[in-house]
């Protein structure tokens, strides 16, 4: 008799590269051997820290009691935060918001809320693997559109408009982009508003990175472009207030109200049916949304001469090449290899320590290799993998390639 449990088949293509290429990286730990991880963007483990205002806010919280639930959607002194914050942005016509268990929860929901099993959503190739494992959960079908590599990662918009059908209920932006730190021209957001409006899709504009910006480019949120088409914008104080694990998030629904309305209600029932997001956290965010934002100066100058130097030192290496990111703290460079992304990475982490993800996880054009790293460590570290990545690549290509 066989006893063995079996798991949902709605499990079976759920992947978390970013987490998956631990197994290997700890049993190369287990040697010895020096690791240095560029896999995972949680600031914390680095030299970025919070502003220290929204931790005392946060235990005020905490003594005053508010340890038990908070309403469904977030508690109203935060909501009118994120609400002015928003405005702010040029966001117009919001119908609703709420607050979430990090962005991550946020997405979930209101995907879970629109799609129903055999339909899809078009999701940006390379994009955060959340989303697929997302749509594996919901049983929907994979409807990927590329991002394109010789125009600074900015979205294909004719890709997409040749991925649209029948069954496609959105369409999924990450501005900036995780992982090719890409921010996205106006071009390329009017374009895809026009395309919802045409197509009936509601834009998930997923903006967790919009003030961990360089070079003195600027962000716009694709729903203060036009009122009427339906965006939900995610946010949150993960990425721009270092506080990852607050898992503290939000979704601001805007447009056209009569179109959202029976939409508005479903992503409700489930924000009620879950109960609340983290409570004391809550607290934080007028502080972190209206409060000095030093810690972003401190934070970019050290970003842009990791970002600098990532660039230069990839660069230079033959066989490498890297574009240059606009935002958040990732670079997605690309490998001229003949074998897979997944071998090369492997095989890099067994023999220098140095931990990347591959490029499969994120999505990539068929025949491309590409790997994705956080230059979050101080230069010294950077230093060290970059010059590791160099003298391996060289290795690699004499051992396995020739």
């Amino acid at each position: 008799m066989n006893n063995q449990i079996s798991a949902a088949v709605r499990t079976n293509n759920i992947t978390y590269a970013v987490r998956d290429i631990l197994l290997i990286a700890n049993e190369v730990a287990k040697t010895g051997k020096e690791m240095l991880y560029l896999n995972i963007g949680d600031p914390n483990i680095y030299d970025f820290e919070p502003p220290r205002h929204m931790i005392e806010d946060t235990y005020k919280a905490m003594l005053a009691n508010h340890n038990g639930y908070s309403p469904s959607s977030g508690i109203k002194t935060a909501l009118d935060a994120i609400g002015r914050n928003a405005e702010k942005k040029g966001i117009k016509n919001i119908q609703d918001m709420f607050i979430t268990t990090g962005a991550s929860e946020a997405i979930d929901i209101c995907l879970t809320s629109l799609v129903n099993q055999g339909e899809n959503i078009l999701t940006p190739t390379p994009g955060y693997p959340l989303y697929t494992a997302i749509q594996s959960k919901l049983q929907m079908y994979e409807n990927p559109y590329f991002l394109d590599e010789s125009n600074n990662w900015q979205p294909d918009i004719n890709d997409i408009k040749s991925k649209i059908n029948d069954k496609t209920r959105a369409i999924v932006l990450i501005n900036p982009n995780n992982p090719t730190g890409s921010n996205y021209s106006l071009e390329a957001l009017n374009q895809i508003i026009d395309l919802a409006l045409e197509h009936n899709l509601v834009i998930f504009a997923d903006e967790i990175y919009d003030k961990l910006l360089m070079d003195g480019v600027k962000h716009t949120s694709i729903a203060s472009l036009n009122s009427e088409v339906p965006v939900i914008t995610f946010g949150g104080l993960s990425k721009n207030y270092m506080v990852p694990g607050f898992r503290i998030g939000w979704g601001i629904i805007s447009g056209n109200g009569a179109r959202l309305k029976n939409y508005i209600e479903a992503i409700n029932k489930i924000l009620r049916s879950r109960l609340s997001a983290n409570h004391p956290e809550q607290f934080s965010i007028v502080g972190a949304l209206e409060g000095p934002q030093d810690h972003l100066d401190v934070a970019m100058q050290k970003l842009t001469r990791r970002r600098n130097m990532t660039v230069d030192m990839l660069n230079d290496v033959q066989g490498i090449s890297c574009v240059k990111p606009e935002g958040a703290f990732y670079a997605f460079p690309k490998l001229e290899i003949k074998n897979s992304d997944n071998h090369f990475v492997a095989e890099l982490i067994k023999e220098t320590g140095v931990v990347v993800v591959p490029g499969t996880g994120f999505g990539q054009v068929s025949g491309t290799n590409h790997f994705r790293l956080v230059f979050l460590p101080p230069e010294d570290k950077l230093e060290k993998a970059y010059k590791k990545i160099g003298d391996f690549f060289k290795m690699y290509v004499d051992k396995f390639e020739n």
